[in-house]
């Protein structure tokens, strides 16, 4: 059933929205439908792209509400094509500019821009997650400065669920930190053991750390220190299985949590996103069904709930992100995962960085 709502505000620019007040998923936000930010200059095919995924979100989900981020003629253009039903479950948030990919990333966290608008409305409540297909720097700079990063979280990391031959696996970091610190891969690896139960249904998580091999001392300086402190760190309701090789997260067979840098991460996902492309009817069929996994990644380690969808995104790749976003939303993810981050560090004070 549909759920009714007073008629939208009035359109607002980010500068006039209140300031935050309260932590990440209140219990306000719990008590009704959850309505998703949707940055509609994010992407390459945007607006025109994001409007298509929106409106797939918007048939598939009755109880979802958006709050349309971008020039405020294309969102009135949408909203006046819509069934009244459900152009009470679209506001808009007016934001006139873009974020360049040759921008730079502190630029996102401006409130003129589509993302900067979007995190401002996530931060003032009248948003309970963000999606966007922007440049995912630009996001990630948004969302630290606009949102805060979690207590205990030194860097946070983009989190991406996969469909493996034994079930899904969570790959992270796929794109947010290029530069890390064996404590960053070690708080990732308890971000990610938490995100694997609370979302992708894994009970026991087998974290593993990418590298060239997986015996013992393989590795660069970075990998065999993070093995070390992840060897004695314990995690709760989670294992450490040691050092991973790429062919682990094809087959998921010795570990589903794998853990790795940014750029190593970006690389390897989008190596087997074109993979998977190339032989979708036969593995996906085989191991997973297409609509098993969400095409999108997670921002864990902030304030708030963050998805972002690759650049080349297609209408049903942003759908699948608008609905990732309220699955974590309606599940409290985000409010679930400060307390495994908040334990973190006091753990690893011995840890070299």
């Amino acid at each position: 059933m549909t759920h009714s709502r007073p008629d939208p505000a009035p359109v607002q620019t980010a500068a006039e929205l209140p300031a935050r007040t309260g932590g990440p998923q209140e219990v306000s936000r719990l008590s009704r439908s959850p309505r998703i930010a949707v940055d509609l200059l994010g992407g390459d095919g945007a607006p025109a792209v994001v409007v298509d995924g929106a409106l797939l979100a918007l048939e598939s989900d009755p109880d979802l509400a958006l709050l349309l981020v971008g020039p405020r003629s294309v969102a009135d253009e949408i909203r006046r094509g819509l069934d009244p039903v459900v152009r009470d479950r679209v506001d808009v948030l007016s934001a006139q500019h873009g974020v360049a990919m040759t921008d730079p990333v502190a630029r996102g966290a401006d409130p003129q821009t589509s993302i900067g608008a979007a995190m401002h409305g996530l931060a003032g409540d009248r948003a309970d997650a963000v999606v966007s297909a922007g440049a995912s720097g630009a996001i990630v700079a948004a969302a630290v400065m606009g949102l805060r990063r979690l207590p205990g979280v030194r860097r946070p990391a983009l989190t991406a669920i996969l469909p493996g031959a034994q079930g899904p696996l969570v790959l992270l970091d796929v794109g947010a930190g290029m530069q890390v610190n064996p404590v960053e891969l070690v708080q990732h690896a308890v971000l990610g053991a938490a995100y694997a139960r609370l979302v992708a249904g894994i009970d026991q998580p087998r974290v593993g750390l990418l590298s060239v091999g997986h015996e013992p001392g393989k590795g660069d300086k970075l990998r065999r220190a993070a093995d070390a402190a992840l060897r004695v760190h314990a995690m709760a309701g989670a294992v450490y299985v040691g050092l991973v090789e790429g062919h682990d997260v094809v087959l998921g067979t010795r570990a589903n949590v794998i853990v790795t840098d940014g750029f190593t991460g970006n690389v390897l996902l989008k190596g087997i996103e074109a993979a998977l492309g190339t032989a979708a009817t036969t593995y996906l069929e085989t191991y997973a069904p297409p609509t098993a996994v969400p095409r999108a990644a997670a921002l864990l380690g902030v304030a708030g709930t963050v998805v972002v969808c690759h650049g080349a995104a297609t209408a049903p790749d942003l759908a699948s992100g608008i609905g990732l976003a309220t699955r974590l939303v309606r599940a409290d993810v985000a409010q679930q995962l400060a307390l495994p981050a908040r334990d973190a560090p006091d753990r690893l004070a011995e840890v070299p960085t």
